[in-house]
């Protein structure tokens, strides 16, 4: 169990820094503090190995921040389509069950 902290990017949306409470974040490498900006607190945690997070298990965030001193959690990679599902809606969403086009 470790208590951590997530903070979230003020630069990067979907972007968050977990931490362990106390960690001093001026030992962080510094290209990370410069293009993470300014540290928000989200929120503060007991982090054991068999939590589930909504996109990693909690071994994985603690072995991170055993190995590296931090975990950082990028955005989700949208695919090869995602940018015209965001623009037009995804082909599901754009026909009704009944329309005989689909």
């Amino acid at each position: 169990m470790m208590l951590v902290e997530i903070f979230k990017s003020p630069r990067k949306p979907d972007t968050y820094l977990y931490l362990e409470r106390g960690t001093d974040v001026d030992k962080l490498p510094e290209a990370l503090r410069q293009v993470f900006g300014a540290l928000e607190l989200v929120m503060s945690l007991k982090l054991t190995e068999d939590r589930k997070l909504a996109r990693y298990s909690g071994a994985r965030v603690l072995e991170a921040i055993a190995a590296e001193g931090y975990f950082l959690q990028l955005p989700p990679e949208k695919s090869s389509t995602g940018a015209l599902d965001e623009a037009f809606g995804s082909p599901q969403a754009t026909h009704s069950e009944g329309d005989s086009a689909c």
